[in-house]
């Protein structure tokens, strides 16, 4: 009994799960890394909004993994989880955008480092929310494999 562990579901899809929280946790450590290393004291109006999606994708996902271990009961609620997370992602997807053209005018005729410098924090914001979809899509298959 004392070797025996039940798991709510599959050993692999827990391996894969936490493989993928992993790569989303190293992606948001390199983007710290990248604001302290090009010394980025103030952020865009649209990174900010980035980095308000990505901290409401990481309660949700919290809360979803918090769920995983009564999977049938929340079942519908993961389901939600999943599908927010998804609609934060396309808003951060147009946000980057949106961003990176306003980057692109501020900086048309003056500082490229500056400029070079936005492009980067923007796609390490934008990679942090791609790993939190990640992570959903992961949750997603999970639901739909036990339920």
């Amino acid at each position: 009994m004392r070797r025996t562990f039940i798991t709510p579901f599959d050993r692999g899809d827990i391996k894969d799960l936490i493989n993928t929280l992993d790569d989303t946790i190293d992606q948001m450590k390199k983007t710290a890394k990248a604001v302290i290393l090009f010394e980025v004291d103030t952020l865009e109006p649209e990174m900010a909004e980035m980095g308000e999606r990505i901290q409401q994708a990481a309660e949700l996902t919290v809360e979803a993994v918090k769920l995983l271990g009564s999977l049938r009961e929340n079942a519908p609620r993961l389901n939600t989880i999943t599908e927010q997370i998804i609609h934060l992602e396309e808003d951060t997807d147009t946000l980057n955008d949106k961003g990176i053209k306003a980057l692109f005018i501020k900086h048309r005729s003056g500082n490229a480092m500056n400029y070079i410098v936005g492009i980067e924090i923007y796609d390490h914001l934008e990679k942090v929310m791609d790993r939190f979809e990640d992570v959903a899509n992961r949750i997603s298959g999970i639901v739909i494999e036990q339920v």
